[in-house]
């Protein structure tokens, strides 16, 4: 993470009388020095806690569920629990991360309101992760810059969406920042705390493999032998771990990196290395939206011109984002934009730079109101693109949707005819979309829980449905969620099948049994 990043922490020497401090020092006897950060400190703490009670309000009002990785997680911590064979070779079942799969045995002993715990989790990490972004702004540049950060960050809805829906993405992402942030601050004064979080990160991600390593070859050069081999051992956890735990459940070390490929491909995810750097751009554009990555260039081209050792931390962290990005591409895994969500963060400081930066600049000089006058227009044009173009309404049925369908599944499975006639054969559903859901919601192995779109699999094909349930999508909202999805998914695959007789419906779902 962090070639050169104890540099940002020194004072810069151009433009050091048009620059202020990020962090001035405080004068203990002048009350009117001391004023401003007690203010600042006021406010992070209002900003912190309005932000929390809108999210335990979002938790309440909109009670979501895990995505299909994190429920994997869920019922691979289960297994564990149980000490059954871990399912990492399920039909398209997903990438396995070691930590997910811990924490899933420890949430599993709560039981079935293990998936809102999750949930919940996730939401915390959220805020620590905007707490992160805040600190990262501030430490680098200003606390204002920090601010404007955490705003773009709240307020790019993918990011909550994502914390909403339990994905790992986000306690990665809360623990990269904060590494990123301790190292700011104090250079090669907490390597172990660092590489520790790192190590943690790797363990969720394998992107934070590299930050690791980066960050080794970092503190080398004023490290001793000794230390160059703890830290090498602290770097190492991740792909250890990871490389270990596939190996003991599937006897195949790179099985998280063959398996994911082969899914990749089959997919359609797979784009390889030409579709990288529009995928690149696309997908930032996505994430950070279109002003606020024009923001973020012209934020990279001020901060490197007016602090270039601040800047270092984000562009480092941004460069390595944006390079494992491209080796994903490389190796023919999946290209999507959730591998990129490091480098939109950063952006999303730059940006904050372009808007907030003047506080960097000396008061009273015409540069700094000049720069205001230029931000406040960023701002207002910034508030007019998203008023036109965001619609909430959308969002709010995302949300509902989420957690409507899965408690209309959990009527479903529940009738007292399917229950009956889960005693016949096993439940098929139409692909592999709802496997986690429903494996979760009956407590139910691989093997009781098969794909109808795996019958014409030619690596072990699942059996056609004879004797059991079918589980049906319907309803527009769920059928292009969880009916058709890729494209070998066929619509055979979700209609009634002969000697099969309806006994339940939802608003999304119809179970169909033959015993």
């Amino acid at each position: 993470m962090l070639t050169a990043i104890a540099a940002s922490s020194v004072p810069e020497t151009a433009n050091a009388a048009a620059v202020t401090s990020p962090s001035p020092p405080e004068a203990p006897s002048a009350r009117g020095r001391r004023m401003p950060t007690v203010r600042v400190a006021v406010l992070e703490r209002a900003g912190m806690g309005v932000l929390a009670l809108a999210a335990l309000i979002g938790f309440v009002v909109y009670p979501t569920y895990p995505n299909y990785d994190s429920y994997y997680s869920l019922l691979w911590g289960r297994e564990l629990l149980s000490f059954d064979a871990l399912s990492f070779e399920a039909y398209r079942a997903p990438t396995e991360h070691p930590l997910a799969i811990a924490f899933g045995a420890l949430l599993a002993l709560l039981g079935d309101d293990a998936d809102r715990v999750l949930v919940a989790c996730t939401v915390l990490s959220f805020l620590a992760l905007v707490a992160a972004v805040y600190a990262l702004g501030k430490s680098a540049f200003t606390p204002l810059v920090g601010a404007v950060a955490a705003i773009l960050l709240v307020t790019r809805f993918d990011f909550p969406f994502l914390a909403a829906r339990g994905y790992i993405d986000i306690p990665y992402l809360a623990v990269v920042v904060w590494a990123a942030v301790i190292e700011l601050r104090a250079p090669r004064r907490h390597p172990v705390l660092v590489l520790g979080m790192l190590a943690a990160a790797g363990l969720m991600r394998p992107e934070a493999w590299l930050l690791a390593g980066v960050y080794w070859l970092w503190l080398v050069p004023r490290a001793t032998w000794n230390q160059r081999v703890a830290y090498a051992a602290l770097a190492a956890i991740g792909p250890l771990v990871w490389v270990a735990v596939d190996f003991a459940v599937t006897g195949n070390p790179l099985y998280s990196l063959t398996g994911t490929r082969d899914l990749a491909e089959e997919l359609g995810r797979n784009k390889g290395a030409a579709a990288v750097p529009e995928a690149l751009y696309a997908f930032l554009v996505k994430l950070a939206k279109f002003p606020v990555v024009l923001a973020g260039i012209a934020g990279v081209v001020l901060a490197v011109v007016l602090t270039p050792r601040r800047a270092l931390m984000p562009l480092v962290l941004f460069a390595i984002g944006a390079g494992t990005f491209a080796l994903v591409g490389v190796a023919g895994l999946s290209v999507i934009d959730r591998y990129l969500l490091v480098p939109s963060l950063c952006v999303m400081v730059f940006a904050a730079v372009s808007i907030a930066g003047w506080t960097m600049l000396e008061r009273g000089t015409p540069w700094r109101r000049l720069w205001s006058v230029g931000a406040l227009a960023i701002v207002v044009f910034g508030v007019v693109f998203t008023v036109t173009r965001v619609n909430l309404t959308q969002l709010r049925n995302e949300l509902r949707f989420r957690g409507d369908a899965h408690v209309a599944l959990e009527r479903v499975l529940g009738d007292p005819e399917v229950v009956a006639a889960l005693r016949c054969g096993p439940v098929y559903v139409p692909n592999h979309k709802l496997i986690p859901d429903v494996r979760w919601i009956l407590d139910s192995s691989q093997s009781e829980v098969l794909a109808r779109s795996n019958v014409r699999s030619e690596e072990n094909p699942a059996p056609p449905p004879v004797h059991g349930v079918v589980i049906l999508v319907h309803n527009r909202p769920a059928i292009f969620k969880q009916a058709f999805v890729t494209d070998a998914d066929e619509s055979a695959d979700n209609l009634p099948l002969a000697g099969y007789d309806r006994v339940a419906t939802s608003q999304y779902y119809a179970a169909y049994v033959s015993c």
